[in-house]
């Protein structure tokens, strides 16, 4: 089964800007589509951004014009830039794709983003 890692989380004031990194274990275009997850304290995990094999992207609402999913096949990873960042932005964020072989959702261990000045 395809193993996705996170990392790129951090401490940034208000303003600021962070970019998260997935790597997958294997050619990314066998996971698709690839997704990034939110998760707040003591709230439900929300969708942020998807992204799929052929490079079709959204994003939700609230984070749309400040954040961007992109890809890099070659490297077998996919990014979050995260621009404009606010504190409601504080989350843990988690990577998940679709494993086209297995046909199941795989999940990142997470990492964490805290906008505080």
């Amino acid at each position: 089964q395809v193993q996705l890692v996170e990392s790129g989380g951090g401490l940034v004031q208000p303003g600021g800007s962070l970019r998260l990194s997935c790597a997958a274990s294997r050619n990314i275009n066998s996971i698709n589509p690839m997704y990034w997850y939110r998760q707040a304290p003591g709230k439900e995990r929300d969708w942020v951004a998807s992204i799929t094999a052929g490079g079709t992207t959204n994003h939700a609402d609230s984070v749309k014009g400040r954040f961007t999913v992109s890809r890099d096949n070659a490297a077998n990873t996919v990014y979050l830039q995260m621009t404009s960042l606010k504190p409601e932005d504080t989350a843990v964020y988690y990577c998940k794709g679709r494993d086209n072989y297995l046909n199941v959702d795989v999940w990142g261990q997470g990492t964490q983003v805290t906008v505080s000045s």
